[in-house]
């Protein structure tokens, strides 16, 4: 297992100042097609539709897309169904004391969701955060190396020190706080940033944030400058609260789902219908007419023809520079 070392974020730049490997390419992704490649210029979408009952939508065909970027109407250079493409996730889990009550339940959801969606060519890292950012498992497609890194996870006490100790933090060092924010911009900038295909987030958290150097919007613009979507299963302990909106923000400005926790088996579904998703979904491609090297946000909005679906995908990116 890679280890990360204790990070310094910079107050200004909010870069992370972090010596690691670069990381593995997973299994199979030399075979994929050059429309995922970060270099050319093709803007890809990964989307997901559900219908007005919650259920998985399969059988639309390109027709029934549209694509717009900000405002002008797309047209689609590359359709298919993709239920094979490898997908490289990151598991990560708030260790906060907030989470207590529920830790045991979560990682044994998070081990079985694992085993459920990872496939051949797949690979994971499992990331837990509290008021550090800890690195328990580096990519592998190991199921065995990824339940012990699950089964590492400790709530930090709320005296700052660690029942059982995370190995490799990499945080603030703040005595007290759960680093929401930093913990996605490092797991997207710093780990996600070098892989290519389809990437995604998946945080069992409050999404109470407190101690983060960055913002939520530098965590959100990491996530869609690596093309990362992020999904939040919101579990709370009543005490103290979840922040759902802040939970809706990182996942509708991802294409990614939220979905709220109140008992251990809503946790199971909730991990079951996150794992369909990222088995059932459309992946479009298209050129923008837009071809301006300037690396703004450019908008996108994907509609179907049938008002009744609802479609989850990214709401933009950023276009290269130079």
């Amino acid at each position: 297992m890679q280890v990360w070392k204790r990070l310094a974020l910079q107050a200004l730049a909010c870069s992370a100042a972090l010596t690691l490997a670069t990381p593995a390419v997973p299994q199979g992704q030399t075979q994929n097609p050059p429309t995922i490649k970060t270099e050319v210029s093709l803007v890809n979408l990964f989307a997901t539709v559900r219908d007005k009952n919650k259920r998985v939508v399969t059988d639309l065909k390109q027709d029934n897309f549209k694509i717009f970027e900000d405002g002008h109407e797309e047209k689609i250079a590359f359709f298919s169904k993709e239920v094979t493409l490898p997908i490289t996730l990151g598991l990560l889990l708030d260790t906060s004391g907030s989470e207590q009550n529920m830790l045991g339940a979560i990682q044994g959801a998070g081990s079985r969701f694992l085993r459920r969606v990872l496939r051949k060519g797949d690979e994971a890292m499992i990331i837990s955060f509290d008021t550090d950012v800890d690195l328990l498992s580096d990519f592998t497609d190991d199921r065995s190396i990824l339940d012990r890194a699950i089964g590492k996870a400790r709530i930090n006490t709320p005296g700052g020190g660690y029942i059982g100790g995370n190995p490799g933090p990499i945080g603030s060092g703040n005595m007290v706080g759960t680093a929401l924010y930093d913990a996605i911009y490092l797991a997207c900038g710093e780990k996600l940033n070098g892989e290519a295909g389809r990437k995604a987030i998946v945080i069992v958290t409050d999404a109470q944030d407190e101690g983060s150097r960055v913002k939520l919007d530098e965590a959100i613009e990491s996530a869609q400058r690596t093309d990362t979507v992020i999904h939040v299963l919101l579990v709370a302990d009543p005490r103290y609260g979840g922040n759902t909106g802040v939970a809706r923000k990182l996942t509708e400005d991802t294409g990614g789902r939220l979905i709220i926790v109140n008992s251990e088996k809503r946790m199971e579904e909730a991990f079951d219908q996150i794992s369909e998703e990222l088995r059932s979904q459309y992946t479009l491609g298209y050129y923008p007419t837009n071809n301006s090297r300037d690396g703004k946000f450019r908008k996108i909005k994907l509609d179907v023809d049938n008002h009744d679906l609802k479609v989850l995908a990214r709401k933009g990116y950023y276009a290269p520079r130079g």
